[in-house]
C-alpha cells in the first residue's frame, strides 16, 4: 500500500467514492482508509468490492462500506448516499470517480450508445451532488466535492467522443456548482488526470510503444499511476486546500501542455 502524507482533517469523515471497486477508485479508497476516514463506495465488481475490503482489513485498516450499485440508477445511487449519511453521517468528501473509457467511432454512434456514454461518465455525477449537497445544507457542514475529469477532452483524443464530450462537459459543470454550493461552505473541484496506468489500461490497450509514446509527449519522463491521483485527491479532500474551489486540479505529468504546444 502506498504512503500518502497524513490529513488529520480527514480522519473520521465520511467519504462517498464511486466505481471504487477497481482502477483509481479503488486506490482512491485504499487512500482515505489509510487517513482513517470512514470510507464508503460503490461499483459494478461485487468480487472487486469485497475483494477490496479484506485487503484492507487484513492491513490492519477499517473496511469500508461497499455496495454493488450501477450510477446509470440515479434513484439507487441516491437511496445509497442516504444509507452512508445514516451509517456514517453526512458525506463530507464525495468522490464522483465513476467513468468508463470505451473507445467508439462517429460511425458507430447511435442515440442509445450516446445516452448510455453521458449517463455512466456525467449524469451521475451532477445527481450524486444533488443528493451530497442536500445532507451538507441539512446539517450545516461544509463539504469538498470532487468530480473526475480527463485531458482526453483538451487533447481531442480521436474515437472517444462520447467520453471526452463528458469529461469538457464536468469541466464547465463543476465551475458551476462551486459557484452556487459556495455560500453553503462546499466546496467542489474537478481532478483532471491524463494518461494514468491502471489495470483496464494494462489488459485492454497499453504496450512498450504506447508507454514511450506518452512519455515523449509527457514533460515528466515516467508513466503515472492511481496513487499520483489519489495524493491530489487527498489534497483537494482536506481542508488544507480550504480556500480552493472551482478548480480543474490537471495531474498528467505535463502531457496536454506539451500536445496542445506541439
Amino acid at each position: 500500500m502506498a504512503d500518502y502524507t497524513p490529513y488529520p482533517s480527514l480522519r473520521g469523515r465520511s467519504v462517498f467514492i464511486s466505481g471504487g471497486s477497481s482502477g483509481i477508485g479503488a486506490e482512491l479508497v485504499r487512500a482515505f482508509a489509510a487517513q482513517g476516514s470512514q470510507v464508503a463506495f460503490c461499483g459494478t465488481r461485487p468480487d472487486g468490492g469485497d475483494a477490496l475490503s479484506a485487503e484492507l482489513t487484513a492491513a490492519g485498516l477499517p473496511a469500508p462500506y461497499y455496495e454493488a450499485c450501477d450510477v446509470r440508477d440515479i434513484p439507487a445511487l441516491q437511496a445509497l448516499l442516504e444509507r452512508v449519511a445514516r451509517r456514517h453521517g453526512p458525506v463530507r468528501v464525495l468522490v464522483n470517480n465513476a467513468g468508463r473509457d470505451d473507445r467508439h467511432a462517429l460511425d458507430e454512434l447511435t442515440p442509445e450508445y450516446w445516452d448510455n456514454c453521458l449517463a455512466i461518465n456525467l449524469r451521475h455525477q451532477v445527481f450524486a451532488t444533488q443528493s451530497v449537497a442536500r445532507q451538507l445544507r441539512a446539517a450545516g457542514l461544509g463539504g469538498s466535492i470532487i468530480n473526475m475529469g480527463s485531458i482526453s477532452w483538451m487533447r481531442g483524443r480521436p474515437n472517444l467522443i462520447g467520453y471526452t464530450a463528458s469529461k469538457a462537459a464536468i469541466s464547465g459543470m463543476t465551475r458551476t456548482l462551486a459557484r452556487e454550493l459556495g455560500e453553503a461552505g462546499i466546496r467542489v473541484n474537478a481532478l483532471v488526470p491524463g494518461a494514468i496506468v491502471t489495470e483496464r489500461q494494462t489488459q485492454l490497450w497499453r504496450n512498450d510503444d504506447e508507454d514511450r509514446k506518452f512519455i515523449d509527449l509527457q514533460c515528466l519522463k515516467f508513466r503515472l499511476d492511481s496513487t499520483h491521483v489519489a495524493r491530489s485527491t487527498l489534497f483537494l479532500a482536506s481542508d488544507d486546500s480550504d480556500g480552493i474551489t472551482g478548480q480543474n486540479l490537471i495531474v498528467d505529468a505535463g502531457l496536454a501542455q506539451v500536445s496542445v504546444a506541439g
